[in-house]
């Protein structure tokens, strides 16, 4: 590879590794090169419930550059996007079948939900693969998302982010080229309406082009916006704690949370990023346990220790009994002090960088440069040298 291009130093004071003196290095990105179909293998998951321990607040480990430190040994190499289909008909409203599979690389829930009576659907936080180490884009994640769209015979209406992430890549913008082709309509790409606070802090940050990423979102919803699914009702939910402008989807007896609650034996999303609160995550998780018991919380994440495979959803029932972090019994003052405690001790996300540059575009590509590359900016952390 051609060699980096080094910007003049500068000092970013933000949290979750921009908070350092660092130069900032162009880092190409890598073009689509292996757009290999690798279609996930069939699972049935069972909420599982973890054994009690004396102290409701455990550690989570980090994780670290090139390699997830979270467990993904009890994953067999054939299962790395598993993938689940459930109907959701057991109460007398109009439920969706949602198709739920995992990518282990990141720890990241993709969810398709659908209308069963008119095959209408929505995609929620798909992947772009990417490889931190050559720079290297593929769409393996996205592609099995689309043969599984084909064999199902949805038709996708919307493609819905639930935040701007900063732990993996946005394969929106690729989808919805793709379905643009095969559907003849471009399904519009939605997201909460205070992305634009979150777009320019990093878009500056990282000295963006504001026509790269402005107005690039197709939708911004507003609080308890309602839209449609085919025949079914949805609304937009704002559950700001993570990042400010987080957003759930509730669609009939689900919802679909991103990052505020996770499994309950991981607990609730980190907070320390620019923006992030966590009394107001605090009464985000509230908000959803909040709801019938009955009703399934489908995360955006699951990091499962050993000894069990990724859980898709667990009740409001079993979350309010089990999660770690937001129990009945745990009081606002607790879990703002032991959340603030674990954020401290928390690495950066290892695709920070790259993540935040290409989600507040909406998942398109760096415009490409004289060069012919697309660039990514990545600042290095120099540990107080300088030359």
């Amino acid at each position: 590879m051609k060699s980096i291009r080094t910007h003049t130093s500068r000092r970013w004071s933000s949290a979750a590794g921009l908070r350092s003196t660092s130069s900032t290095s162009f880092i190409p990105c890598g073009q689509n090169i292996s757009p290999h179909l690798q279609q996930g293998s069939r699972a049935t998951y069972m909420t599982q419930r973890p054994q009690k321990t004396q102290s409701p607040f455990n550690k989570v480990s980090s994780i670290s550059i090139c390699r997830p430190k979270y467990s993904i040994g009890n994953i067999h190499p054939s299962r790395v996007h598993q993938h689940s289909t459930y109907s959701t008909n057991a109460t007398t409203a109009k439920q969706p079948t949602i198709d739920n599979v995992f990518e282990s690389n990141t720890g990241t829930w993709q969810y398709i939900v659908a209308d069963p009576a008119t095959s209408k659907a929505v995609l929620i936080d798909p992947v772009l693969d990417y490889d931190p180490c050559t720079q290297t884009i593929t769409t393996t994640a996205a592609d099995s998302l689309l043969a599984l769209v084909k064999e199902k015979g949805y038709t996708i209406d919307r493609i819905l982010e639930t935040h701007a992430h900063a732990d993996h890549l946005t394969a929106s913008s690729y989808l919805q080229k793709q379905l643009t082709q095969t559907q003849g309509f471009k399904p519009p790409i939605g997201i909460g309406k205070r992305i634009e606070q979150v777009q320019k802090l990093f878009g500056q940050r990282y000295g963006l082009a504001k026509d790269e990423y402005l107005g690039v979102f197709d939708k911004l919803f507003d609080d308890d916006e309602s839209f449609s699914v085919g025949e079914l009702t949805a609304k937009a939910i704002h559950l700001p704690g993570h990042t400010p402008d987080h957003l759930g989807y509730q669609i009939g007896d689900n919802v679909f949370c991103g990052d505020t609650l996770f499994h309950a034996d991981i607990g609730t999303a980190r907070c320390d990023f620019p923006g992030g609160d966590a009394a107001h995550l605090f009464k985000s998780g509230r908000r959803l346990l909040s709801l019938e018991d009955h009703v399934k919380i489908w995360p955006g994440h699951d990091y499962p220790p050993e000894g069990r495979d990724p859980v898709p959803w667990m009740s409001v029932r079993d979350q309010r009994e089990q999660n770690k972090h937001l129990r009945d019994v745990v009081s606002e003052r607790e879990f703002v002090e032991m959340r603030t405690e674990r954020d401290r001790g928390l690495s950066a996300p290892r695709l920070l960088h790259q993540s935040l540059q290409v989600n507040i575009r909406a998942g398109r590509l760096p415009r490409k440069e004289e060069s012919g590359h697309r660039m990514l900016r990545l600042p290095l952390k120099l540990g107080g040298l300088d030359w």
